[in-house]
């Protein structure tokens, strides 16, 4: 079980990445294109006149998945943040009950999050909802990143608490505790 939650946490981080890949190669693609359309003006040349359509709206898309995407990796690597300073002025037992207070209550309200994302993603395919800029995309598919995201989120919460419950300590407490060593 371990082996298979690793390995999706792993694949919405390399999901997330494409994103941003994708945001990279998109907005390269556009300036490459301007670039080349400044260089035939200035040789008075036939400009290609090339455009992205609605670049803004498909490169704030694949923003959002990415952020949503890499919500559980970046949890399970210890990259959140959190309110540390409170606590490692606790002592472990009541460091203990304050994070599985966390991570009961975070994954409550991330599930709840998740639902309605899902629901949100699922009505608007359902209705064909589809955006309202030069190309028409349907929106179900910019929010199914965002659904999935938080669905995994949840599940690394749900990791986490049952993690603290039985060892005491969250995964990444290592990689959290060495990041504190070194400020000091």
């Amino acid at each position: 079980m371990r082996r298979a939650l690793d390995m999706l946490y792993q694949a919405v981080l390399v999901l997330a990445a494409c994103c941003l890949v994708a945001i990279a190669l998109l907005v390269g693609a556009q300036l490459a294109g301007r670039i080349l359309d400044g260089t035939l003006a200035l040789l008075h040349l036939q400009r290609t006149g090339f455009i992205i359509l609605s670049l803004n709206e498909i490169c704030g898309y694949l923003l959002a998945g990415a952020s949503f995407l890499a919500l559980a990796g970046t949890l399970k690597a210890g990259a959140h943040i959190r309110v540390t300073m409170l606590l490692t002025s606790v002592g472990e037992g009541v460091r203990h009950y304050l994070e599985t207070w966390a991570f009961g209550f975070a994954a409550v309200v991330s599930g709840y999050m998740a639902w309605h994302i899902t629901h949100f993603a699922w009505v608007t395919f359902m209705f064909h909802d589809v955006s309202s800029g030069v190309l028409r995309i349907p929106l179900w598919i910019p929010q199914m990143p965002m659904a999935i995201g938080a669905l995994v989120l949840t599940v690394a919460l749900l990791d986490e608490l049952v993690i603290v419950v039985i060892r005491g300590r969250p995964s990444f407490r290592a990689a959290e505790d060495s990041i504190s060593l070194a400020k000091e």
